[in-house]
């Protein structure tokens, strides 16, 4: 670990902090803190402006992050060396914060006016958590920065430069996001919010060079 730069050992280890300390308050009195950080639907009495940062840090089991610390792990390091602490850092929040901006957006067209009604029927208030969103920016954010770069899925080994890879996979998403036979209850359109503002950012960075901090 300390041969992590700064930002992603950090990130690294205020998740994990944040996901013990929500294992532990979840059978105390103060109840389960992803229901307060986790990010609400706008429509939502529960939803806070602050939870477009809050929800980065939150995640629902030990899988959950585990993945999503494994791929900042692999991925967050190089792209902090190359571009600084602080850019990477101001990346990750960045697309964190666009991940949860679509995620809103999706739930607007899919829920519209229609919340209190599904509340009153005794659905569930839809809340997103987790890091997958500023993740799934980075893996964009690698591809673009080393495009023949091998990568491959760990339960698929075959190895495939990552220019080709991360489309595919962002084909997957869109593909699991609109087709979703099973429910399952991935953000998926919230990985694709994370991407697309990370390409955003990094063309805007191509038309304006920054130096390394």
């Amino acid at each position: 670990m300390s041969i992590l730069p700064p930002v992603t050992l950090n990130l690294l280890i205020i998740n994990f902090l944040f996901w013990l300390a929500s294992a532990a308050l979840a059978t105390g009195a103060l109840g389960d803190i992803r229901e307060v950080l986790g990010l609400y639907y706008w429509q939502s009495s529960r939803f806070h402006v602050y939870q477009f940062v809050t929800y980065m840090f939150q995640h629902a089991d030990f899988s959950h992050i585990f993945f999503n610390m494994f791929g900042l792990f692999m991925f967050g390091p190089v792209l902090e060396h190359v571009w600084g602490s602080r850019r990477y850092l101001f990346f990750f929040l960045f697309t964190g914060i666009g991940a949860g901006i679509v995620q809103e957006a999706v739930w607007t067209v899919q829920i519209g006016n229609s919340l209190n009604d599904i509340l009153l029927a005794g659905g569930f208030e839809p809340i997103t958590i987790g890091a997958s969103g500023a993740i799934f920016g980075i893996l964009l954010a690698f591809a673009m920065t080393f495009p023949d770069a091998r990568m491959m899925l760990i339960f698929l080994p075959i190895p495939v430069k990552a220019k080709y890879f991360v489309p595919i996979y962002a084909l997957i998403e869109l593909f699991s996001g609109i087709y979703n036979p099973l429910g399952d209850n991935v953000a998926h359109f919230a990985h694709l919010g994370g991407a697309l503002f990370g390409v955003i950012l990094i063309l805007y960075w191509k038309k304006h060079p920054f130096s390394h901090n």
